[in-house]
């Protein structure tokens, strides 16, 4: 009896352990999502769910199985909240991998008390390309959500997002772009992003070697790399980050943020170099830094005299809008202008950049049609007049979160050579990579196609010698750069055919276009068919019978002189005897 009675003593003891446990878990683990400490949190909500789990596996609450379990027992109100909160702190910290079981269990066990759940249940599936599963699940969240506000609005976007990927990620003609991450020296680790060239140096902000502290790092080599901290002043508590950098080298422009239960305040700064190091960061006015607002992300426009930057400031569109603040010779802001509804929609717009040669304004967006979270979104002008916005598309673009973008181009090919941000292929948080899409070669005049063939027989003197299916030379055939149309220059050519083919009632021809290997495989076939198909509609329209022509084009792939010399360069005379077209007798 006595053995007994201890025995359940310390099945007590060990109970009451337990519970205090779970309870302390759950005690930190609210403390640091109170905090923003969303990493934190993390840890000590997976600690007080694997407690949950351990007791009694067929009844607990596993936020690990999938939707539509076997569990006996519902789970406990604050296992429930635990494990929303768990997957909201995945989503804060970008890893959609974790937070979409864990949501679709939410959704499971108790959609009416977590509404958004849904919602950021679709939002995690289409990160993870699960895109028919993140379908139903807005579709879910809209037939439960009743009110009209940003996330009904959102979710709507999102099936329309959902529509776009798919055709994006159908496009066919992506060799020419060549995407690569950064190396490990750069993405270390944590979050990698905002890429900033000056001169030889790249700057960018990262998370490598904190826990979760935004700090700014330079690498002069971006494959093996010496890395150092920005010699920049950082007060305790404090993130810095997504900079910019005067066209002269000597100011800087920062956002220095701080997180305080669980509101961010950020501000721009500015910093002078002296020397090797940075002046002490200091806020610039009011006039940028609205007070009880977040501004951040500047960057300098090439005169210096204009200073981009995102604003949550009432007035805006909504969310984080892009303004332009105009700075003095010393560069205190003037006056600050909204960028206008053209750019900012009822979302979010942010991270602007500026490229010169190009005219180009390049920011990131979740408020358009696009690939889902933060795209990449281009639009031509100047300050007080841009054109509408345009995606950049898939591959520039991806299904999670595609910003902070720099373009290193000194030509209008902006793509030519350009760093941004993307946690595409990362579990959470962005990463450096790096764009090259080569731009297309000069453009040249076109010349008259010509052929040379053995034989090489011409319209004029020996069309009627020539044997069956052999090419017969078509010259004094013209056409403007990139296009399929004939120029009437050359009409008298296929005049001299027409009168042909009418001397001859049981001739039948093939007409076919040779492009050079100027542009993508897939362009000059194109081309080369339209071409084809010009000629033989001249000829239709002059009275011939269509039944006797045929058309073919060949675009690039049966070239008749080299289009580069031995050693690599252009070869222009190549080139031009490739740009012709052919005509073959298939019925004398």
């Amino acid at each position: 009896m006595k053995k007994l009675f201890l025995t359940v003593i310390g099945l007590a003891v060990m109970q009451l352990a337990w519970a205090q446990h779970k309870a302390s878990y759950l005690r930190a683990a609210d403390s640091y999502y109170k905090q923003a400490d969303y990493y934190s949190a993390s840890l000590y909500y997976e600690k007080f769910l694997a407690v949950n789990t351990k007791g009694n596996t067929t009844s607990a609450y596993s936020p690990y199985a999938a939707p539509g379990g076997s569990a006996k027992i519902a789970p406990a109100a604050d296992e429930i909240q635990a494990a929303y909160q768990l997957a909201d702190s995945y989503r804060r910290l970008h890893d959609p991998v974790k937070a979409a079981p864990l949501f679709g269990k939410v959704v499971a066990a108790d959609s009416t008390r977590f509404p958004l759940a849904a919602y950021y249940y679709g939002e995690s599936l289409r990160a993870i390309a699960q895109y028919d599963a993140a379908a139903s699940a807005f579709k879910t969240f809209l037939s439960q959500y009743n009110q009209k506000d940003t996330y009904s609005v959102t979710a709507e976007q999102e099936l329309r997002n959902l529509s776009y990927i798919r055709e994006q990620l159908q496009k066919k003609e992506l060799s020419d772009y060549h995407i690569r991450k950064a190396p490990s020296v750069l993405n270390a680790g944590g979050a990698t992003y905002a890429p900033v060239w000056a001169g030889d140096q790249l700057l960018f902000t990262s998370t490598k070697e904190s826990n979760y502290v935004n700090r700014i790092y330079m690498a002069k080599d971006t494959v093996a790399a010496a890395i150092s901290k920005a010699n920049i002043t950082q007060p305790s508590k404090t993130h810095q980050g997504a900079i910019s950098v005067s066209a002269d080298g000597n100011t800087l422009y920062l956002t220095q943020w701080t997180v305080a239960d669980g509101k961010k305040s950020a501000a721009i700064y500015t910093s002078r170099k002296e020397g090797d190091k940075w002046s002490e960061p200091v806020k610039l006015s009011d006039v940028v830094n609205a007070t009880g607002t977040n501004t951040q992300q500047p960057f300098v426009m090439a005169d210096g005299h204009h200073l981009l930057f995102a604003s949550d400031r009432a007035g805006g569109s909504g969310g984080y809008d892009l303004y332009s603040a105009e700075l003095d010779a010393s560069g205190k802001p003037l006056a600050v202008q909204n960028l206008g509804p053209t750019i900012n929609t009822s979302a979010n717009e942010e991270a602007p950049f500026f490229h010169p040669a190009s005219g180009t304004l390049v920011f990131a967006s979740d408020g358009r049609t696009g690939m889902g979270g933060f795209d990449l979104y281009y639009a031509k002008g100047s300050l007080g007049k841009w054109d509408a916005p345009v995606n950049f598309g898939y591959p520039v673009n991806d299904v999670k979160d595609d910003m902070y973008f720099f373009s290193r181009s000194k030509s209008e090919y902006i793509l030519e050579d350009a760093w941004f941000s993307s946690d595409r292929s990362a579990e959470c948080c962005l990463e450096l990579f790096s764009l090259h899409l080569a731009p297309p070669p000069p453009p040249v005049k076109e010349e008259p196609v010509v052929i040379v063939t053995k034989p090489a027989p011409t319209l004029a003197d020996t069309i009627l010698s020539a044997p069956v299916n052999t090419a017969i030379t078509m010259q004094e055939i013209y056409y403007e750069l990139n296009e399929f149309e004939v120029t009437p220059a050359s009409h008298p050519a296929l005049d001299k055919l027409v009168e042909l083919l009418n001397g001859h009632p049981q001739m039948e021809i093939e007409i076919s276009a040779h492009t050079d290997n100027t542009g993508s495989a897939a362009f000059n076939q194109r081309l080369s068919e339209k071409r084809a198909l010009n000629c033989v509609a001249y000829l239709v329209s002059k009275g011939i019978n269509k039944k006797r022509l045929q058309y073919k084009g060949y675009g690039a792939t049966r070239p008749v002189a080299p289009n580069t010399l031995a050693d690599g360069s252009d070869n222009p005379e190549g080139r031009r005897l490739n740009r012709r077209i052919e005509l073959k007798i298939l019925k004398q």
